[in-house]
């Protein structure tokens, strides 16, 4: 089978299931143009006015306007667009502003955090760094006294705070209230960069100094990565934003992805539009929907429902384990991941949890009355898991769904 028969394959397959995998996203015509455009012939090592190469007049104007409405849409006074994705950027953030060896605290794995904000051994943050995570209490909050004490006891030289799996606000105020004046403050906004945009969520700018995140989530953007110096941090240390772009390129980076940065400013463009509030607004409508729904058929929530775009069923209830039933579920045409609870007595790759978000369904069109459709279903699959003829009826519910708010390729 050719490229092109498995890219018309992958088509049919995101048109007729529902992608309910809170980090995934359908983009915007507009930016898949431009990621296929030309640009990507360009070799530009450096930074606006400071190529090593030539031709590059134009790419300068591209980044230039892609750094500006970053800078525009957050209110801060830094930012750099060339980071490939989510992981490198964090590793420039800790790579620029760190030395080896020095304490770092991140919220850990179990808890909704992320690999590269200090989980042990098996990643840069955690090899390179002497790694303190901390978690979330059994009732779903965060015990800020218990937080305040770890750090007093470790001295940490760096938060990174930023979650993948945890369905409430971050009060990133009162986090930075705990934290010593000379800790740097990062926060990864990677799942919540679009409910921040648009005012759903609360912004870190004013409390933190480096702002991370992905452009491929909610942002419908490329997948590509930014980080952003707020003003806090450039009054913490002047030279904060140049030590980042450096480990950006030379320290970790060759030459940026140029079509990906045309990608970059064309949804940092949408996203400053009433369309796309009104988008992330019904993101969150549809995810608190589909969360209400759920709980009335019986299912476990983490933390007991959602405040933004994701939440997370645990599982042990119903005697299902999180890959059974991410597993089914895609049988039956409904793409989630299974996913760690807090406290699982499960491993990684079989773990309690399935994961899922409203960001790409609401793309779509659907609205609270399609998530509670969603809903029985998913109660339905996990009732029926080893029912493969049952799981092929509610697949033909999902495509006649998908049918009716199709995706615009």
């Amino acid at each position: 089978m050719s490229i092109h028969e498995l890219i018309e394959k992958e088509i049919k397959r995101q048109r007729e299931t529902l992608m309910l995998i809170p980090s995934e996203n359908y983009t915007y015509p507009e930016v898949r143009a431009a990621v296929g455009s030309p640009l990507m012939h360009k070799y530009s090592e450096g930074y606006i006015g400071k190529r090593y190469y030539q031709g590059n007049e134009i790419i300068d104007e591209i980044e230039g306007l892609a750094i500006e409405s970053a800078k525009k849409l957050f209110g801060v006074p830094h930012a750099n667009v060339q980071p490939y994705s989510g992981s490198p950027a964090n590793s420039a953030v800790l790579m620029g502003l760190l030395n080896p060896g020095d304490v770092i605290m991140g919220l850990n794995l179990s808890s909704g955090g992320h690999l590269t904000h200090g989980h042990p051994t098996i990643t840069f943050s955690g090899k390179f760094f002497k790694s303190i995570q901390f978690g979330i209490s059994k009732d779903g909050t965060f015990n800020f006294e218990e937080i305040e004490n770890l750090v007093k006891q470790e001295k940490p030289k760096l938060l990174i705070l930023g979650t993948t799996a945890f369905p409430r606000v971050l009060d990133f105020e009162k986090f930075a209230s705990v934290f010593p004046k000379d800790v740097i403050l990062v926060a990864d906004i990677s799942h919540i960069v679009g409910l921040v945009i648009a005012g759903e969520h609360p912004s870190p700018v004013p409390y933190f100094d480096v702002i991370t995140t992905t452009t491929h989530k909610m942002l419908k953007g490329p997948r590509g990565a930014m980080i952003m110096v707020t003003k806090n941090g450039l009054q913490k240390d002047a030279d904060m934003g140049k030590k980042i772009d450096k480990a950006v390129f030379p320290g970790l980076q060759g030459g940026p992805h140029d079509n990906t940065t045309a990608g970059i400013a064309l949804a940092l463009e949408k996203a400053g539009s009433s369309e796309y509030k009104s988008y992330a607004h019904q993101v969150v409508l549809n995810a608190q929907s589909l969360s209400s729904k759920l709980i009335s058929l019986g299912f476990e929530l983490v933390t007991g429902g959602t405040d933004n775009h994701l939440l997370l069923i645990d599982l042990r209830n119903m005697n299902v384990t999180g890959k059974e039933a991410a597993v089914a579920l895609e049988k039956a045409g409904i793409v989630t991941n299974a996913n760690s609870v807090p406290f699982d007595d499960k491993g990684p790759f079989n773990p309690s949890g399935i994961r899922m978000g409203t960001p790409a369904v609401t793309a779509r069109g659907m609205k609270e009355q399609e998530m509670e459709k969603i809903a029985l279903w998913i109660h339905e699959v996990v009732q029926s898991i080893a029912d493969d003829n049952k799981l092929g009826e509610i697949r033909t519910k999902v495509i006649s769904l998908c049918e009716a708010f199709p995706v615009d390729f």
